[in-house]
């Protein structure tokens, strides 16, 4: 197939002609008439063809090359490298010359280095790369390449091929792409690209106190300002000198640049023009119909040393040293180098990832200053004490807990649980759970502080609005058919009609609620088994069948083996939904169609978050406000939706505890699995796809060949990233009044997470096309809804979860003595039942009651506060319950409006914008007018003094003296 080359001369662009050959010293490529070579530009000097050869060699090819004789180097035309294949068979020394011969005769075709990131002739960079093999290829798929490739041509693009012969495979073609200045500056236009026009002038004057203690922790200058401040203003092609332009082929950076490109990849047809087919648009298109196998801009060169290729930039090695190490975690984030080599999307969310990750530090710190008052107050519990005594708990005989299976038990055996409840049940979870309330306040508002600093550091400010207008997604150009007249622009714009909007959403949120419906049956099923299996674990262990187990067994009761085992059985539940869910949310979200990639990202993160909510959280939400909440009374028990399944009852140190252990495990469980994922899975599948590496020398791959062999990192991968860390945020937030370590098992996470995706996205993945985006978009608004619900969420489990203002109203109003103690708690807060009473269907079997139970015994005792048999108000609430869930009540109400004018005062007392972050904008917008002002003042003065004044029929002699905000005159 014939084969497009680039540009020559200035405007003029060659195109192979089918007749004429490959020439193998060109790869695929012959000169063109008018060319001194076939990719080149016109006017090249003969020097920048021949640039000087930078090779790295193993010690194992210079042995070989010193053990062979001047014959065996294969200078002449005869003598050609073996195959891959024939190399492979070969061993020992023969193995190493035929390597060496393979090595040379590529470094002989290419004179380049393996990490050349440029065209042959050295001077043109690679912005892209398109991959395909054409072993597997039809007639139709060469087809479309050809037109694909013609019209990337047509529109400006500059287009080098590398022979399938070249490559390590023998299978496969790499096309390199290049845009020259003219492209580059017009699609800049366009997009509305940023760049500098003035040198920032405005001093930085501010000093943090003690700012010699953050030493450690800081990164070099020239690693954390790469670049200098400049003001900016969006570039414009007609006015490109009034822009600081010192070398066109670096002015804009790589990120740029590959974004441009991808920009014309996207919306580039390869249809004819006689057909019409405006659908056949498109690299996505092309990559999913095989007609491309890949399609990636390069990353920088090697990661792992210093490159020495002179043409050869490093800022892939400075990020995989100073950022991608683990090494490195106690050092701060070279957010402007991520920008400048990963764009600012990518950018903003690592600024987020460092940000959030600083202030979990302090939760941490106060979490587990919690848990410490809890272990050191661990003798001070005198509930814990009565419930282990053998005097009290000992002598309390409790109902069973299950129908038929169960049998009566005493207080005591549940003497470990007691203990550990009160590590997390304690005085300390109310002052924890206010000051969450006001942290997670402080870390919304100082984030956006922080981000109004970034969107003005990255050229973001105004960006959304720019984003609406220009960035449409090209599959919303190609499946809309339909064009209407835009008010604004009026310009003809494709739209979707109302109807077919209205079915695709209905469509849409019906498979939302079908899949929320489908957790909802899995959690019910866990409720079902937890329910059946408990009478089967208090079957089993009535005869303390753990006891045998040393260390763990005295504390495995059938509660604890319950809980766990529904916990471990709901994470597995949830690992399966989400696998499945993921792509269905995908499928929905492609079916509606969304307009610009802002509105995309925000249609599946909705629908992506409703289902991750409900999938994580359910089991704690029915754990913390349904468990033991409806369960009844002895001889008029509560059934789970009139089956034989008795509602569950808490433990009598509580629900908090069960809560804990589903937080811990869900949490934990979904770090571990997420690291897993992250780290060990891409580096495996890195290793395998890269083995026939481990047979030959490294030097013998070129950088697009390197880049090729990594795994991809999707466009919705950093998607992913941030639904990970926001169904944390809601782990540490929701439910941290019952767990207050789950901050720091969050902050040792998030250390290991950014270090984790920094070395993912350095080495393991491709480098990805940049993006811009000015802030976190949707998951702001989301955070700040699990603000709010998290003040809410943790007010209930104080009131309702934990037992803390049962003992409050007990020792302030109900204690016998009047002392300010917890004596005789445990007694009052446990209702009578007469044993007789119990109906035939849900009396114990006899065969299950423990041998110390005997016809003595005729009442036992429940968790609630009812009057006893006898009464006459018999097994009704007694006024004691009345007062506890009136002082339940008030605590919410006092506590959440404490909390929420704390908050908003907070949130009022900050600003979103820092003072001088709001100065510097101002002053960069007076610049852009001054500039541009005098910018056309003195072209009107040159065209005037250029002209006859024959076409202008004002005096010339009024503009020096035209005011600086003017309307320059008619003549303009």
């Amino acid at each position: 197939m014939n084969r497009i080359t680039g540009k020559t001369g200035e405007d003029s662009l060659i195109e192979m002609s089918p007749s004429e050959s490959f020439n193998d010293d060109m790869n695929g490529y012959t000169q063109h008439p008018s060319s001194s070579t076939g990719s080149i530009q016109q006017g090249q000097s003969p020097s920048l063809l021949t640039p000087g050869v930078c090779v790295d060699t193993c010690d194992s090819l210079n042995t070989s090359l010193a053990s062979l004789s001047h014959s065996d180097h294969s200078d002449s035309p005869q003598s050609e490298p073996q195959t891959l294949e024939q190399i492979s068979a070969l061993t020992g020394l023969s193995r190493k010359r035929a390597l060496f011969l393979k090595y040379r005769s590529r470094i002989d075709k290419k004179q380049q280095s393996k990490d050349s990131v440029f065209f042959r002739d050295g001077v043109r960079r690679i912005d892209f790369v398109l991959s395909y093999d054409e072993d597997k290829d039809g007639e139709r798929k060469q087809e479309r390449r050809k037109l694909y490739e013609a019209n990337l041509v047509n529109v400006g693009l500059e287009l080098e091929t590398e022979d399938k012969s070249e490559s390590d495979d023998g299978k496969t073609y790499f096309v390199k792409i290049h845009a020259p200045w003219e492209v580059l500056a017009t699609y800049a236009d366009v997009l509305k690209v940023k760049v500098p026009f003035k040198t920032n002038d405005i001093p930085d004057n501010s000093e943090i106190p003690m700012n010699w203690l953050s030493t450690p922790f800081r990164l070099p200058e020239h690693i954390m300002y790469p670049e200098p401040d400049y003001f900016t203003a969006p570039f414009d092609k007609s006015k490109s000198d009034f822009f600081l332009i010192d070398n066109k082929e670096t002015f804009f950076p790589p990120s740029t640049r590959n974004r441009i490109v991808y920009y014309i990849l996207s919306r580039c047809s390869y249809f004819r023009d006689e057909c019409g087919d405006k659908d056949k648009k498109g690299i996505k298109r092309l990559l999913n119909n095989g007609t491309y196998t890949a399609a990636f801009p390069l990353h920088d060169c090697r990661y792992w040393t210093k490159s020495r290729d002179a043409n050869c930039e490093s800022d892939r090695n400075k990020l995989h040293k100073h950022w991608a190490r683990f090494f490195c975690f106690f050092k701060e984030q070279p957010l402007n180098l991520i920008r400048k080599y990963y764009g600012e999307k990518i950018g903003i969310y690592f600024a987020w990832l460092g940000f959030y990750t600083e202030m979990l530090l302090f939760a941490a710190i106060v979490g587990t200053i919690c848990f410490i008052y809890g272990v050191l107050t661990y003798d001070e519990n005198e509930w814990s004490k009565e419930i282990c005594s053998e005097d009290i708990g000992g002598n309390i005989v409790m109902c069973p807990l299950c129908d038929k299976k169960c049998g009566y038990w005493k207080l005591n055996t549940t003497c470990n649980s007691s203990w550990q409840s009160h590590l997390f049940d304690n005085v300390g979870t109310v002052f924890f759970a206010i000051f969450m309330g006001i942290w997670v306040t402080l870390f919304l508002e100082f984030w956006k502080r922080r981000q109004a600093r970034l969107e003005y550091e990255w050229d973001l400010v105004d960006f959304e609005e720019e984003q609406q207008q220009l960035q449409l997604r090209p599959e919303y150009e190609t499946k809309c058919t339909n064009r209407k007249l835009n008010r604004i622009t009026q310009e003809m714009e494709p739209y979707l009609p109302i109807t077919s909007q209205c079915a695709r959403s209905c469509l849409s949120g019906a498979t939302v609620l079908l899949w929320i419906s489908l957790i909802i049956a899995c959690i019910i099923g866990v409720i079902a088994y937890r329910l059946a299996v408990y009478a089967a674990f208090a079957s089993i262990m009535k005869d303390s069948a753990t006891a045998h187990l040393q260390v763990v067994g005295p504390y495995i009761t059938p509660q604890l083996a319950t809980s766990v085992t529904a916990s471990c059985i709901n994470f597995v539940i949830i690992m399966i939904l989400n696998l499945m869910y993921e792509k269905v949310a995908v499928w929905i979200t492609d079916m509606e169609i969304p307009k610009t990639h802002l509105e995309y990202e925000n249609k599946l993160t909705v629908k992506m978050f409703l289902f991750q909510f409900v999938n994580y959280y359910s089991s704690c939400f029915y754990v913390a406000f349904f468990k033991g909440k409806f369960v009844g009374f002895p001889g008029k028990y509560a059934y789970m939706f009139g089956s034989n399944l008795r509602n569950e009852e808490c433990d009598p140190g509580g629900c908090l505890i069960e809560l804990t252990t589903q937080l811990v495990i869900v949490m934990t469980g979904k770090q571990v699995w997420g690291n897993i994922q992250e780290a060990l899975v891409p580096w495996l599948m890195n290793w395998w796809g890269s083995r026939k590496a481990r047979n030959h020398p490294e030097s013998l791959y070129s950088r697009w060949e390197q880049d090729h062999d990594l795994q991809v990192f999707g466009q919705l991968g950093l998607f992913y990233e941030y639904l990970e860390m926001v169904i944390q945020f809601g782990f540490i937030t929701l439910f941290v009044a019952s767990f207050p370590l789950a901050p720091l098992l969050a902050l040792i996470n998030n250390i290991i997470e950014v270090r984790v995706d920094a070395w993912k996205l350095t080495t393991q993945f491709r480098r990805p096309v940049a993006a811009k985006a000015h802030s976190i978009g949707a998951w702001q608004e989301i955070l700040n809804g699990m603000a709010v619900l998290s003040v809410v969420t943790n007010a209930f489990i104080v009131a309702f979860t934990s037992d803390m203002l049962p003992r409050l109203v007990y020792m302030y109003a109900y204690q016998p003595d009047g002392e300010m103690n917890m004596k005789g708690y445990i007694n009052n807060s446990l209702s009578v039942f007469n044993i007789s009473a119990f109906r035939v269907d849900n009396k114990p079997d006899d065969g299950e009651s423990p041998s110390w139970f005997n016809g003595s015994i005729t009442t036992c005792r429940y968790r609630d506060y009812r009057y006893p048999p006898g009464h006459e108000k018999e097994y009704h609430h007694t006024m004691q319950f009345w007062h506890i869930l009136a002082a339940k009540l008030a605590f919410i109400i006092i506590v959440e409006h404490v909390v929420f004018v704390v908050k908003f005062f907070v949130a009022w007392l900050i600003p979103d914008v820092p003072s001088d972050v709001r100065a510097r904008v101002k002053r960069e917008r007076y610049l852009v007018q001054e500039y541009l002002h005098n910018y056309e003042v003195e072209k009107l003065k040159i065209q005037l003094s250029q002209n006859d004044h024959n076409d202008c029929s004002c005096t010339p002699m009024i503009y020096p003296s035209i005011p600086k905000h003017e309307v320059l005159s008619e003549c303009l």
